[in-house]
């Protein structure tokens, strides 16, 4: 059951067997079916999860009743309401399965607990807390920089497995473009 969070972090820090079982009395195992919610807005997000197997996605609903898909998080992945999680605030975003899914959660009190009493997690945390900053500066960017197309591109080249994965509706809400829009680019790259 730990074995992808495992491999996670040991790509990162060096654990000790000792580490290794003391972590995982901080988690919680949770099965999720296809569309079942982790955390709906405005809820409180209790906690920090982990996906060992599956994938979830992150997103926000307008007024309209349009969902805007910020994140998606499979295999390996961290997902919560960041904001809401560390400041006990009602959440802004919904996270729910796009595909039946395993998840390792944390409380807040368990993670300053095991980030004290397994120092090397704190790291470990600041590591990732740094490399999802650059991301999202990266996305910030490509929103405003790149046309459709060319993000299309950019995440295909990055994340081709995740497009084998994700409804093509969900893929164009996390692009910003219309599914419309985005089966245009599809055909007009297959053309070339």
């Amino acid at each position: 059951m730990f074995d992808v969070f495992f491999s996670h972090i040991l790509e990162k820090v060096s654990l000790t067997e000792r580490e290794k079982e003391l972590l995982k009395t901080y988690f919680t195992y949770k099965k999720l079916r296809k569309k079942q919610f982790l955390l709906e807005e405005g809820e409180v997000c209790h906690y920090l999860s982990f996906v060992e197997r599956g994938l979830l996605k992150s997103y926000n609903t307008d007024e309209k009743g349009i969902e805007h898909v910020s994140l998606f998080a499979w295999e390996g992945w961290w997902t919560s309401d960041l904001s809401s999680f560390f400041k006990e605030e009602k959440a802004i975003f919904t996270i729910d399965a796009v595909e039946d899914s395993e998840i390792l959660m944390i409380t807040l009190a368990d993670f300053e607990k095991m980030t004290i009493e397994i120092p090397v997690m704190d790291r470990y945390f600041r590591i990732l807390f740094q490399n999802s900053l650059f991301t999202k500066e990266q996305r910030l960017l490509s929103s405003v920089t790149y046309s459709a197309e060319e993000k299309y591109l950019r995440l295909a080249e990055s994340n081709a497995q995740l497009l084998l994965r994700v409804p093509q509706n969900l893929i164009a809400s996390y692009l910003g473009i219309t599914p419309e829009t985005l089966s245009r680019i599809k055909k007009n790259i297959s053309r070339r």
